[in-house]
């Protein structure tokens, strides 16, 4: 294992895990207003909204800490990869339909207004991020990252 590809592994890792532990983190403030954010991409039914802005926070929020502490890095990797897949389509769909809303993605409570598609950009580099730390996971720099292999 290179250390270039180690230290690719860890930098993919930590940006994806500190991307939902603030995302998460900021839901949770104001789960209201998440709610809000949810209902303007009009898939859900209203009280569909509710439930996914009470739970969404915490997956994100525990996803990206397994991802920060290196643990359960492929459950983790699975749960953020699904999410974002579900993301990129939610999007996909909004631009599709030409509505004009804040993804609510970082700032539930406004103030941060991001379009349709700079949020499906962001999303597209995320999900890049997941296949390459799943890539350079299955390559072995985890084992390199816990001491059990020397770099080489």
């Amino acid at each position: 294992m290179k250390r270039a590809q180690i230290f690719l592994y860890h930098l993919s890792r930590l940006a994806l895990a500190l991307t939902f532990v603030y995302a998460g983190a900021v839901k949770m403030q104001d789960v209201v207003a998440f709610a809000g954010h949810i209902a303007a991409y009009q898939i859900l039914p209203y009280a569909m909204n509710y439930l996914i802005a009470a739970t969404l926070p915490y997956v994100e929020f525990l996803a990206g800490l397994l991802l920060l502490l290196n643990t359960r890095v492929r459950p983790a990797l699975v749960a953020v990869g699904g999410m974002n897949l579900v993301f990129m389509l939610a999007l996909l769909s909004v631009l599709l339909r030409g509505l004009d809303i804040d993804c609510g993605c970082f700032d539930p409570g406004g103030g941060q207004d991001v379009s349709a598609a700079a949020a499906l950009l962001r999303d597209v580099g995320l999900m890049i991020l997941v296949v390459l730390v799943w890539w350079l996971r299955a390559r072995g720099a985890w084992r390199v990252a816990r001491g059990e292999e020397h770099p080489g």
